[in-house]
């Protein structure tokens, strides 16, 4: 087994990060600029952080649109990547300039948000609304974290009153330019007890 150091020039950290840490859930990010330029990227460096109140957080690799949009008006949406539009979503990581609608040049419709001004994907089966909670400089990185304030489910995905794993069909990103597709689903009880785990 190899031992690498990540501070080694010779190796590629990055690429052993994305290939390790993986699947990696993707917040298809919408903002709009101070201007009312819309803006829409996927960020694969993504989780939720609080359940109370509610955050989820998503890096910026660099400085781009998106971070520039948060930071001036405090407020995006997270929309979810999906099987039946991942080929959207690669599609709006290609690098627009600036100011340019990535939505409108594949071909999204957007639709309003209910509580912040950013709109959220249409087609996409959930989305959060998102007002800014605070960032962290990290070096080559910059986190966001970004408080829920709304939560739009399309009712053709839910099953037992919650968002349904098969039928919303979420992609990930896996190293290199592999994606992960919606597989097989198991249920294993999270153990209450000590004597749970011993009893096995």
């Amino acid at each position: 087994m190899s031992d690498l150091d990540p501070t080694d020039p010779d190796v590629n950290a990055y690429a052993y990060l994305t290939s390790i840490v993986v699947p990696r859930p993707i917040a298809w990010v919408s903002t709009l600029s101070a201007e009312g330029a819309g803006n829409l990227a996927p960020h694969s460096f993504f989780t939720v952080v609080c359940a109370d109140p509610p955050i989820v957080a998503f890096a910026s690799i660099g400085r781009k649109d998106t971070l520039r949009n948060v930071l001036e008006t405090r407020e995006f949406t997270v929309s979810m990547a999906t099987e039946p539009l991942m080929e959207h979503v690669n599609d709006t990581s290609a690098p627009f300039d600036h100011g340019v609608d990535e939505a409108e040049q594949v071909g999204l419709s957007m639709a309003p948000s209910a509580r912040v001004a950013p709109p959220r994907v249409a087609e996409s089966p959930a989305a959060l609304e998102c007002r800014l909670h605070s960032t962290v400089d990290l070096g080559s990185s910059v986190l966001v974290l970004g408080e829920v304030v709304s939560i739009h489910v399309d009712d053709a995905v839910v099953a037992d009153r919650y968002p349904d794993f098969a039928r919303m069909a979420p992609v990930a990103r896996l190293g290199g330019p592999l994606w992960s597709l919606p597989g097989e689903v198991v249920s294993r009880q999270r153990p209450q007890s000590p004597d749970d785990v011993a009893a096995r």
